[in-house]
């Protein structure tokens, strides 16, 4: 009897990137003084171009609508998984049954159990296999509700605070080998996320 889990650490990859503005002059070559201009701005502009990054696992943890989207898959699976488990113990009660009678009972009654047992047993393994399919369907449309909540949030969130790319971290897939702790917004993330949620179940 195949199991469900209940739905994984999401990773989920949020990126919110617009381009590095490019500066030069094109023409003449700059004088001394141009040049140490030019750097100062670009350095400027880099300055501006802020990028920052999510831990996610943390996000996930804390943000109070990913954690229900997790209790309610959690417990449809546990439910899925119920119903078969009573399912499969009804049926082996069944073969076990027939299997007590098998030598009292005639040719033809045992041929016709058989057949109807072999019948449920691929009726019982296509609900398996149908249950399944339904509960990964249900759990691929949560995690999509829930990653177009936060690219959502983090789309407004970066603009207001001017966040250029905003990368996402995860431990179970590290893509980023390091960043600088000053770099991690999670928590002011999270805090939004959390606050937008609230008003907006008061509607």
């Amino acid at each position: 009897m195949k199991s469900f889990t209940s739905i994984a650490k999401i990773g989920i990859g949020i990126a919110i990137a617009t381009g590095v503005a490019a500066c030069g002059n094109k023409g003449n070559t700059p004088s001394d003084s141009q040049a140490s201009t030019n750097d100062s701005t670009k350095s400027a502009v880099l300055t501006a171009e802020k990028i920052v990054y999510v831990n996610s696992d943390s996000l996930l943890a804390n943000y109070t609508y990913a954690k229900e989207v997790n209790a309610r898959i959690e417990a449809k699976g546990k439910k899925a998984q119920s119903e078969l488990q009573a399912k499969g113990t009804a049926f082996q009660r069944e073969v076990a049954d027939y299997q007590q009678k098998a030598a009292t009972m005639s040719g033809q009654d045992r041929q016709n159990t058989e057949e109807r047992l072999a019948r449920k047993q691929q009726e019982l393994a296509q609900h398996e296999q149908n249950a399944g399919a339904a509960f990964s369907r249900e759990t691929a449309d949560e995690n999509e509700k829930l990653y177009n909540k936060i690219a959502d949030y983090l789309k407004i969130h970066a603009k207001a605070k001017g966040y250029k790319l905003v990368l996402t971290y995860t431990k179970a897939s590290p893509n980023i080998l390091f960043a600088d702790e000053s770099l991690e917004v999670t928590k002011e993330v999270v805090d939004g996320l959390n606050e937008a949620y609230k008003k907006e179940n008061q509607k």
